[in-house]
């Protein structure tokens, strides 16, 4: 089978059993209630094409005109009006789902917690993470300086799941394999993001790629596609990768679900005939 790496992504998409995840792509805006209206519609869309596990992108319920804007609607953990959205959707299409990240209170109060929260299918919370990561970027007309609102957490999350185990990631990470590496052989990384249209173009795929051969792991990569009210331009392409580093499916740009099939059969085969993860000598972190 190594000798015909093509027949791996032929083989997981057609002829496994496994199970269905999407991954939304929007271009989020302003307002919260508008946002949140979107994303249940694509919620919906992915629900009727049998998803069970569902993964919104990064900063789907705001993209302000300002960074800071992100602090008039932060929440407190586990209170407001957007966890119970997500709460309450998983519960109602019994899904497990995942906001890409919500704005929580921080110690800071000139800052926030860029958090990505998990809900199993009856509603409730199974797992936060807070971005580690963040992302500076000064090139040409583009300037980024997520600091300047966001506190970094410092915890890596993973979580058992009906689909295996799940390691929880956001955008800018990315570019830091050691925190993946750190998760010890996760099935399926969440990468949701709004990575800027420059990087994008340049990095997007390669990095996702790149993440998936490395931990032989599925990723679901949901992203912040085309042009905002705010005048920034974010890259989308939201995709599902397999294990040998194939993308399954893609959506370069608009808004929608990305509907893949993840097979856990097809994912032990390949880490049996490639067992690189038992391979590894430097364990240095």
């Amino acid at each position: 089978m190594l000798n015909d790496p093509e027949n791996y992504s032929h083989v997981a998409s057609e002829d496994g059993k496994g199970f269905l995840v999407a991954a939304i792509q929007m271009a989020s805006g302003p307002s919260v209630d508008a946002n949140l209206e979107e994303a249940a519609r694509h919620i919906e869309d992915a629900v009727s094409q049998q998803a069970r596990l569902v993964v919104l992108p990064e900063y789907f319920c705001i993209m302000g005109m300002k960074d800071a804007d992100k602090l008039l609607v932060m929440e407190q953990f586990e209170d407001g009006p957007i966890q119970k959205f997500l709460s309450e959707t998983a519960k109602r299409f019994g899904i497990w789902l995942v906001g890409g990240s919500v704005p929580l209170v921080s110690p800071d109060p000139n800052k926030v917690y860029n958090s990505c929260l998990v809900y199993a299918d009856d509603g409730s919370l199974a797992a936060r993470y807070d971005k580690i990561h963040l992302f500076g970027l000064s090139m040409g007309q583009e300037n980024y300086a997520e600091d300047k609102t966001i506190m970094a957490g410092d915890e890596i999350v993973t979580l058992d799941s009906p689909f295996g185990r799940i390691g929880l990631s956001i955008c800018y990470d990315l570019r830091f394999p050691e925190l993946y590496r750190r998760m010890e052989a996760v099935d399926i990384i969440l990468a949701p993001a709004a990575f800027t249209a420059v990087t994008g173009k340049a990095h997007w795929e390669v990095l996702l790629r790149a993440r998936a051969i490395e931990n032989l792991a599925y990723v679901i990569a949901p992203a912040q596609g085309g042009y905002h009210v705010n005048g920034r331009e974010t890259n989308g392409d939201s995709m599902i990768v397999d294990p040998w580093g194939c993308v399954i499916k893609r959506l370069p740009r608009g808004s929608g679900a990305v509907v893949a099939k993840l097979d856990p059969e097809y994912q032990a085969r390949i880490r049996k005939s490639l067992p690189a993860l038992k391979h590894r000598k430097l364990h240095y972190m």
